[in-house]
């Protein structure tokens, strides 16, 4: 799948030829603007930009619609609505107030009240949406460690790397595992039981670094106690029930050859069907910004494809002795990416100059990106959504505090992810 040419005498393909310079410098400008995150003088974010950046690409290139539609990974972007009706019907259902509360009941046991928030919100960010796992657990845990006159910082900037890197444990943990997946063909088990290691790993360090910080919620002087967040979705055991049992089946079924885009459309299905909640509050929840920004960047890294400055660029790699499928250039190539354009544009980049040639390629590149999203505050949208949920609590988290715990974490946590696999090979 993608935006191949139809024959030698395609227009489309003409048009790309004869203006790949104006493909290339269009392709670096919304990568630009996607590492920027705005264009000065304009209300633009990333997924504006990236939305831009397909039009102008496919005015440019001469391609039709069909052509342009050509270009996008449905399976993916299917996958990914499906996972977003699913997360819906459990936060309707109150599932995730339900957990952020049971979590702050357990704060009278510092390390204790720590191991929780990180295995719970792993766990969740595994198999849910790790963008609402922090939009709800946030509000609720920060709020609970003020009222105990505890610094909130450190253990809700833990929440944030626990997200990111729980992700990294299944496909379907985030947008780009998802992309990376379908791509790469990969399969799900083989995935989850290569990344079981890494991932056990870097919670560990996780935990490890913050207790050895003299305890991640030390008490706080001065600080304005900030009120409880009454939960907008009441807890409903019955409706809970059938969102755990309709994704463990979706779990399940994703072990057997079923296509997962089928699987997690007749799921959603389900939930969309239903006597309690109401289809326009179901659609609400959905990411749809997330939707247009990888359908965008689906048409704008495509269209670059077709130019062949991708490979061009590989064979300027190989000539420099720059192996991308070597373990250590991956991860620290995916590390750098990751940081510079946020982790989502940088998996669309990498798919498109990376060769897939042996899955594991595919293991360490999802694992990489989302262990990569907790390097700093910008790389990871889960972390911008910890840090503006705390924010609404009146809590501060500046780049700096962030930085300074998750920086260490996720070095120490790709360090790990390097020597795994060079030990499991090819």
């Amino acid at each position: 799948m993608g935006c191949e040419p139809r024959g030698p005498w395609d227009p489309a393909m003409n048009a790309v030829v004869e203006h790949r310079p104006v493909i290339l410098a269009i392709f670096v400008l919304t990568y630009v603007g996607m590492a920027a995150g705005r264009v000065p003088g304009l209300k633009l974010n990333r997924t504006g930009i990236a939305l831009l950046g397909a039009i102008a690409m496919t005015i440019v290139s001469g391609s039709s619609s069909t052509q342009a539609a050509e270009c996008v990974n449905w399976p993916t972007i299917l996958l990914l609505f499906g996972f977003f009706v699913l997360s819906a019907q459990l936060r309707l259902s109150g599932f995730y107030g339900w957990i952020a509360d049971w979590i702050s009941e357990r704060l009278d046991a510092p390390s204790r009240f720590l191991a929780f928030i990180i295995v719970a919100t792993a766990v969740l960010s595994a198999f849910l949406n790790n963008d609402i796992v922090c939009y709800v657990l946030t509000p609720v845990v920060g709020a609970a460690l003020v009222r105990k006159g505890r610094d909130p910082v450190p253990c809700l900037v833990a929440l944030a790397v626990s997200s990111n890197f729980g992700a990294a444990a299944t496909l379907i943990g985030n947008a780009q595992n998802i992309l990376i997946g379908e791509v790469a063909g990969l399969s799900f088990a083989r995935y989850m039981l290569w990344s079981f290691v890494p991932v056990a790993f870097g919670l560990a360090v996780i935990y490890g670094l913050m207790e050895l910080r003299s305890g991640s919620v030390k008490p706080v002087q001065a600080r304005r106690p900030a009120p409880a967040p009454a939960h907008p979705y009441p807890f409903n055991r019955a409706h809970v029930t059938k969102g755990l049992v309709v994704l463990g089946a979706v779990i399940a079924l994703f072990f057997t050859p079923l296509p997962k885009e089928i699987v997690v459309l007749l799921a959603a299905g389900i939930h969309l069907a239903s006597k309690k909640f109401r289809t326009e509050s179901l659609l609400s929840l959905i990411d749809w910004q997330i939707l247009v920004l990888f359908t965008s960047l689906f048409v704008v890294s495509g269209t670059f494809q077709r130019t062949g400055y991708g490979e061009e660029i590989v064979r300027w790699l190989g000539g420099m002795g720059f192996n991308p499928t070597r373990p250590d250039y991956l991860v620290a190539i995916t590390s750098a990416l990751t940081v510079l354009i946020n982790n989502a544009p940088a998996v669309m980049l990498l798919l498109k100059i990376v060769p897939m040639a042996h899955p594991s390629t595919g293991f360490i590149m999802a694992v990489a990106n989302s262990f990569a999203g907790s390097f700093v505050m910008t790389a990871g949208v889960s972390n911008l959504i910890v840090v503006q949920q705390a924010k609404q609590q009146g809590i501060t988290i500046s780049f700096r505090d962030f930085a300074r715990i998750s920086f260490p974490i996720t070095l120490i946590a790709l360090g790990g992810l390097v020597a795994w696999a060079e030990l499991m090979g090819p």
